[in-house]
This record gives structure tokens, C-alpha cells and sequence, in this order.
């Protein structure tokens, strides 16, 4: 099966950035879009409601604007996520705003909605909606999803705990559509790793946390660049779906990072908010991947990084296979 034609762009590289919760907006994705990979952000983060039809006008205008003034560069598309769990009240109003600007590509998470891919079916957009295990995959496609996001272990946000050779690989035994690979990508052998182990595109989310053009506080980017996959901690404590967190940031929030209750022994989201402490806001998110990233950069620097190793490691791959031959042949 071959790639929607939104899909089959020209990109710098094979990258969909990940919507990353409050971090991710405007400027972050007219940024990733402009350096040639498909930026992205929740919808959520446009607050109030009004906001999200501003936003989208907003980056298709830029990105037409920058493309005009730079004939050869690729601009990529962008994405928007959608949550669609039956606690979203905006959904339906977002969906509308959504239809109007025909956003190309829409992410959705947090269960499968066949009205939702029908609305966005309507205009000739696709819809990749995140999974962390087989079953929901297939469910998703049932339901009308045109393409997956395999998030397994490692990756920032609501992760899942599967390897990622491990759910891609089951994935593809039946399923030969769009399929993108987040779990700690953050230089670009992983990109490539992406690429290898089956997927189309790699996913990439904390990574951007170390850009200027995220929307976060300096202490959590300096968090991110200090911090290493072993400050990861992995809880369902401060929303009732498992994440992975930052560990200093836990810490700060007042926390034992090491014996985080949990649903089994009573503890609820609940309890946190009442203790003071919101999950994204005051505890933040991030993958296991961010041991590569070491000083802050803009989003058109960190793709330039991530070009870079890319092309080196395909350099080392073909390398590596010519020796190879060469000593099977002798």
C-alpha cells in the first residue's frame, strides 16, 4: 500500500514531530514545518476554543508566506491531535474548526471515533491515531483510522511499555498503511532505526523540549538537558494513564519520585491536583531519548543535527555491508 499524498512529500527527513502538550504551538510547529518535517500540536493547547481557529490560520499562513520567499525549500504539512475520549468537551466544536481550515493530517488519541475519521475523511485529510499495543491498532483501523502511531516503550507523554521492534513488527504482519515509531528518537540513527524496523516515519517528541521555540519554561528545558533516560520515572499517578515524567520535576512538586502511590493503593489524579501539582504544567513530561540532547538550539539547528547523523549513519550502515561482503566473498 502505498503513502497518502500528503505523506509522499519531499521531506527533509522522514520525521512527524509529536504533539507535545503546552509545549507545543504555533511557533514550534511553523518552525518544524519550515525546516522541513510535519509539525504538529494538540488541539488542547489552544485555549480558549476561539484560539484553535487563530492557530490554524496562523501556520498555513506563515508556512505559505515562507515558502514564496523561499522557492526551494521544502515546507512540510502540519498536524493537529485530537483527544477524543468522551471527557473532551470540545471535541465536537475542535472537529468543526478543524473541517473549516481541511488541516491534512489529524492525530487522534485516546480511543477510536468513526464520525471523527469520517469528518476529516470529508475533505480529503487523513487521520493517524496513536496505539501502544496491537489490539488497539487494529481496532483503530476497523474504525477507520488511514494510518498508526506505534507508541512504545520510552516515549514522552501517555507511553506504552512494548518494545518497539517488538509492536512494530506485529503491526506489520497485517498492516501495510502509514506507520510512524515514537519511543526515545531524539538523533537521527534512531530515525533511521525507525525506518529499519519497519516504520515509515519516526515520531519525534522531547526531543524539541531543547528548542527555543517551545513553549515551556527555561527550568524544564534546562531539566531536559540535564536530565538522562535514567530520570524518567513511568506513572499513572498524576492523570490515571501511565507517562513518563521527569524526575527532578516530580521531586520539586514535592513527590518521592521513588514510591509514587498508585491506583492499587488508593492514590488517584485526584489527590495530586488537590496536593497542588498538574501533570504537563508542574510535573513534566518527557521520553527516555533526551541523554542526547546537551545544549538548547532552535528547531532549524536541531534538524540540521538530526540530518546530519542521519546521513551518517546510512554512510556507517553501507559501509558496514560492503565489509561484510567483502569477507563473505573472500
Amino acid at each position: 500500500m502505498s503513502l497518502p499524498a500528503v505523506l509522499q512529500g519531499s521531506f527533509r527527513l522522514p520525521v512527524m514531530s509529536a504533539p507535545m502538550f503546552l509545549a507545543s504551538g504555533p511557533e514550534l510547529v511553523k518552525a518544524q514545518c519550515q525546516a522541513g518535517i510535519i509539525g504538529s500540536f494538540p488541539a488542547l493547547n489552544a485555549r480558549p476554543t476561539s484560539l484553535l481557529d487563530d492557530w490554524l490560520s496562523e501556520i498555513a499562513e506563515d508556512n505559505a508566506a515562507f515558502a514564496r520567499r523561499n522557492p526551494d525549500a521544502t515546507v512540510a504539512p502540519f498536524a493537529v491531535n485530537q483527544i477524543v475520549h468522551r471527557t473532551n468537551t470540545r471535541l465536537e466544536q475542535d472537529m468543526e474548526v478543524i473541517v473549516k481550515h481541511k488541516v491534512p493530517i489529524v492525530i487522534t488519541s485516546l480511543g477510536a471515533r468513526p464520525e471523527v475519521n469520517e469528518a476529516v475523511h470529508s475533505y480529503g485529510g487523513i487521520v493517524l491515531h496513536d496505539v501502544i499495543h496491537n489490539r488497539f491498532a487494529q481496532k483503530a483501523v476497523e474504525k477507520g483510522a488511514d494510518g498508526l502511531i506505534a507508541v512504545a516503550a520510552g516515549a514522552g507523554g501517555h507511553a506504552g511499555t512494548q518494545s518497539p521492534f517488538a509492536l512494530v513488527q506485529e503491526i506489520r504482519v497485517w498492516f501495510d498503511g502509514p506507520l510512524m515509531l515514537s519511543g526515545a528518537i531524539a538523533h537521527g540513527r534512531s530515525i533511521l532505526a525507525a525506518q529499519a524496523a519497519g516504520a515509515d516515519m519516526a515520531y519525534v517528541g522531547s526531543a524539541f523540549l531543547s528548542t527555543q521555540e517551545a513553549n515551556i519554561v527555561p527550568e524544564y528545558r534546562q531539566m531536559v538537558l540535564d536530565s538522562s533516560a535514567s530520570d524518567v520515572v513511568y506513572s499513572n499517578y498524576f492523570t490515571g494513564i501511565h507517562g513518563n515524567y521527569l524526575r527532578g520535576s516530580i521531586t520539586a512538586a514535592g513527590y518521592d519520585a521513588d514510591a509514587l502511590p498508585t491506583p492499587e493503593e488508593g492514590a488517584s489524579p485526584a489527590s495530586a491536583r488537590a496536593a497542588g501539582s498538574k501533570a504537563w504544567k508542574d510535573v513534566w513530561g518527557s521520553g527516555q531519548g533526551i541523554g542526547a540532547l546537551k545544549e538548547t538550539t532552535t528547531v532549524s539547528g536541531l534538524v540540521e543535527r538530526f540530518e546530519s547523523e542521519y546521513h551518517e549513519a546510512i554512510e556507517q550502515l553501507n559501509q558496514q555491508t560492503l565489509s561484510t561482503n567483502t569477507i563473505s566473498v573472500s
